[in-house]
């Protein structure tokens, strides 16, 4: 049985079999995921499947980046919701949104999985874009970008237990690291940022340097672009599509970031040798 609580927790012990030349029985960490409620107004929006954690950091980058708020201003309020018994451990959040941007809110529910950063949407042509990123003055020197896969493993505390969780982090243009956020879907991880960004009144983020820590789909580049982050670097592959809309909206993008090489799909000019 889990030593934690994975509604709540991170990442739990939880007994395995390791089968090798011998059979052992032991403990491991894995990665908690677990369904988080959101409610507008105490009516159910969605429920969104993530690692527990930064859950009210989520919900604002899931409102913004799905254009139910434009604004910090417009969460008037956001925490658990105490309304009925299952309510426990944080595993519901109620938001009250102000009076003009509640009436806009969306009268449909949806479910959102933590490989899901794209449900409901349509077709591209739905994004919202700020227009920021193209006015960037971002650069940054390429000795810097090749470091900054380092800098992350040694920050991914959850990733570091159980090997099991995606990372976003924002670095600045000398390899500052500013924000990281953990979590089993890339998306959230990306949401959860998003989220600290609105709170803190940092958007748009034009100034920063996104990393991420698996794959680069289309949905990491849209919600990059409504953030306004002018770069993506990733230590695996971008998408096909997620090379077509970096490049559309003059956002770099850079797969297989390692020491001493990378692939620059977009704006390279935005990486000084």
């Amino acid at each position: 049985m889990s030593e934690r609580d994975p509604n709540t927790e991170p990442a739990i012990r939880t007994p395995v079999q390791r089968l090798a030349d011998s059979v052992l029985s032991q403990e491991d960490w894995i990665a908690s995921e677990a369904p988080l409620e959101v409610r507008i107004g105490n009516t159910p929006m969605t429920v969104l499947m993530r690692t527990p954690g930064n859950d009210e950091e989520l919900v604002r980058g899931f409102l913004y980046n799905e254009g139910v708020v434009a604004s910090a201003s417009e969460i008037l309020s956001i925490g658990p919701s105490h309304l009925s018994p299952e309510d426990v451990g944080g595993s519901v959040i109620n938001v009250q949104l102000a009076p003009d941007r509640a009436q806009r809110a969306p009268d449909r529910a949806f479910y959102s999985n933590s490989s899901c950063g794209v449900c409901g949407k349509k077709t591209i042509s739905t994004l919202e874009v700020k227009g920021a990123i193209a006015k960037s003055q971002l650069r940054i020197q390429r000795a810097v970008l090749e470091d900054l896969p380092g800098r992350l493993r040694h920050a991914q505390t959850t990733f570091a237990k159980t090997g099991g969780v995606h990372a976003s982090a924002l670095f600045t243009a000398d390899g500052g690291l500013v924000a990281l956020r953990e979590d089993v879907g890339r998306h959230n991880a990306l949401d959860k940022l998003v989220g600290w960004a609105l709170e803190t009144g940092k958007l748009p983020l034009t100034e920063y340097v996104l990393l991420v820590s698996g794959r680069v789909s289309y949905e990491l580049v849209q919600k990059a672009i409504v953030a306004g982050i002018p770069f993506i670097a990733a230590v695996g592959a971008p998408s096909s599509l997620a090379v077509d809309l970096a490049q559309r909206f003059d956002l770099t993008l850079v797969g297989f970031l390692k020491p001493r090489s990378m692939n620059v799909y977009s704006r390279p000019e935005r990486i000084q040798s």
